[in-house]
């Protein structure tokens, strides 16, 4: 019995020894895990070109769209304005505010546009209104959105069959910066009619002012679009045929259109205007500019996108308009913008889609900048392991160069003075792989470089002895 008690209380002194030993062993430093000098290293080179992708990417990229826009129309009533409106329903819908801008017509536009300091986004402008001055190289279309029909009214008791026949009369070509009066000269002048020249009087007369002064006998003919004056004006003129009115039909049409590369022939079917009253009483002939979308070539991409889906939305001239056929990517002055051009070979971009505007748009930012981040960041990623691994596997790997030059020193017959000093540096290359800060994951190329240092010491003495 008192030898099991002995032995228990053998077991039982083995106990506390154990006990003593585990917080001595709790005590020692862990090893590192990872170098984190070395890594520092490695990876900031990774990072730091990563940084600057995306920066170079944040300069080039476009910032968000903005929530307002600022639209040229026309003359209050006109179709442009009533086109406008239809736009700000549409943007509406995106969270975009649309503010319809009450001008002249067409040029006046286009002067807006080239302003110095604009305060319009984007105008309809008749095809061929140029401006009269200022640099419009920064002006892109965005596409053709609709028809805009010209009516020509005169009084006469006869059909005449040539503009050439007003010659002599008293004509309202519409207010001066209206795509009207553009056209009107244009025209006119192809028939030789012109300002200064000859007994005809051409009067520069705002649209809604020359309807009233045609209907009281003040004018014999007039020039009118839907573009700078209220289609009720034109609605009324056609209810005047008693007094003599009638609206012009083109018989030259397809040589107009030739000359003309922005015309386009038209046909306005009989009871067009009043079926019950059969108005007019005959198929006509008309010609109609095809009006376009113009925006400055900086306008935000994504905008370029709501415009244009704006313009297929849009209500529409049934009379003129065929389904599908607006908006389109004809344009006639004005180049077509990348990004319209985009649109009508792709449409809508994939986020577009399937998102709301303002969700996708900053996703597709988000995408512009994260691409080339990630073009640069995951193959460093890949290279940052090994290179930290050479890193620190280069510290070990230099004391083998001094390990086979200490060998190579030996087989010279060194002096008992350098055979001490060869053992001392030996001894500091030991020390100092010993006292190294190694991550755990290379301890077995240190204690192999030991062994190495083992080897030599051998060697070395018995080189020596």
């Amino acid at each position: 019995m008192s030898e099991l008690r002995g032995n228990g209380d053998g077991d039982g002194n083995a106990a506390p020894e154990r006990r003593k030993r585990i917080p001595l062993l709790s005590a020692l430093p862990r090893l590192p895990q990872i170098a984190w000098r070395d890594l520092a290293v490695t990876l900031g080179p990774v990072l730091l070109l990563s940084a600057l992708a995306v920066a170079l990417t944040l300069h080039f990229v476009q910032p968000s769209p903005p929530r307002r826009l600022a639209i040229a129309a026309g003359p209050a009533g006109s179709y442009f304005q009533l086109a406008a409106q239809g736009y700000r329903k549409v943007l509406a819908r995106s969270g975009v505010e649309l503010q319809i801008v009450t001008t002249e017509g067409s040029q006046d536009n286009l002067h807006r546009m080239l302003a110095p300091n604009p305060k319009v986004d984007v105008a309809f402008v008749q095809g061929g209104v140029e401006p009269n001055e200022g640099d419009a190289s920064e002006l892109v279309s965005l596409g053709s959105v609709f028809y805009q029909p010209l009516t020509v009214f005169y009084r006469a008791d006869q059909p005449i069959r040539q503009l050439s026949e007003l010659a002599g009369k008293h004509i309202g070509i519409g207010a001066v910066g209206s795509g009207t009066h553009f056209l009107a000269l244009a025209m006119l002048k192809a028939n030789g009619i012109e300002y200064q020249k000859g007994s005809s009087t051409l009067l520069p007369i705002e649209n809604d002012a020359a309807t009233q002064a045609f209907l009281e006998h003040k004018l014999d003919a007039v020039f009118l679009s839907g573009e700078s004056v209220a289609l009720s004006n034109i609605r009324k003129l056609m209810h005047a045929e008693g007094d003599g009115v009638r609206l012009y039909d083109f018989p030259q049409a397809d040589a107009y259109v030739q000359r003309f590369a922005y015309l386009s022939k038209l046909q306005l079917p009989a009871g067009a205007f009043d079926l019950g009253n059969n108005i007019p009483p005959q198929p006509l002939t008309l010609l109609a500019p095809t009006v376009e979308l113009i925006a400055r070539s900086d306008l935000h991409p994504a905008l370029v996108d709501l415009l244009i889906e704006a313009s297929s939305q849009a209500p529409r001239n049934a009379m003129f308009q065929k389904p599908g056929e607006f908006p389109a990517p004809s344009q006639h002055g004005y180049p077509l913008s990348d990004e319209a051009d985009r649109y009508y070979k792709s449409g809508k971009g994939l986020v577009y889609r399937y998102l709301p505007f303002w969700l996708a748009s900053l996703v597709n930012r988000l995408l512009v900048i994260l691409v080339p981040a990630l073009v640069v960041l995951l193959p460093g990623l890949q290279l940052v392991p090994r290179l930290y691994a050479w890193r620190v596997k280069r510290r070990i790997y230099r004391r083998y160069g001094e390990l086979m030059a200490l060998e190579r020193l030996s087989t010279q017959s060194p002096s008992p003075e350098q055979r001490d000093a060869m053992l001392e540096r030996l001894a500091e290359i030991e020390r100092s792989t010993i006292a190294a800060k190694m991550p755990g994951t290379f301890a077995s190329d240190v204690y192999i470089l030991r062994q190495h240092i083992d080897f030599v010491r051998t060697q070395l003495t018995k080189t020596l002895s």
